[in-house]
C-alpha cells in the first residue's frame, strides 16, 4: 500500500463507464473491505448494484473515493470530520453551480433581446 503522502502517486483513472470493487481497490490503493465501509459511512458514495448485488462504481465514484483517501490518510481528519468536508464540499458546489446559472440564463435573456430588435 502507498504511504499516505503519496496520494498523488496513483494510477490514473481509465476511460472506462464502470468499475468493479477489486478494479477500484487497484486504482484508489484500498482494499475492497474499506470501500463497503466507507459506502456505509458516507451518503454520497452509492455505486450500482447489479445481479448478485455486485457493485459497479462510475468514474465520480472513484474520485470520490480518493478525496474521501486524501481527508483521511494525508489530511488525517476522522471519518466524522471526513465526512462533514465532503458534505460541505457538496454544498459550495450546488451554490456555485446555482450561480453558473444564473449568470448563464441573465447572459441567455441578453442575447434574446439582442435578437428580438
Amino acid at each position: 500500500m502507498l504511504e499516505p503522502s503519496n496520494n498523488n502517486q496513483l494510477p490514473p483513472i481509465p476511460g472506462k463507464r464502470y468499475f468493479t470493487i477489486g478494479e477500484v481497490s487497484d486504482l484508489c490503493q484500498v482494499k475492497p473491505h474499506v470501500l463497503r465501509y466507507w459506502e456505509q459511512e458516507f451518503p454520497q458514495l452509492k455505486p450500482v448494484k447489479r445481479r448478485g448485488n455486485r457493485r459497479y462504481y462510475q468514474r465520480q465514484d472513484v474520485v470520490m473515493i480518493r478525496q474521501i483517501r486524501s481527508l483521511l490518510y494525508e489530511q488525517g481528519y476522522t471519518i466524522g470530520g471526513a465526512r462533514l468536508q465532503m458534505t460541505e464540499t457538496v454544498r459550495n458546489d450546488n451554490k456555485i453551480s446555482k450561480e453558473v446559472l444564473r449568470v448563464l440564463r441573465q447572459e441567455l435573456e441578453e442575447v434574446k433581446a439582442l435578437l428580438s430588435r
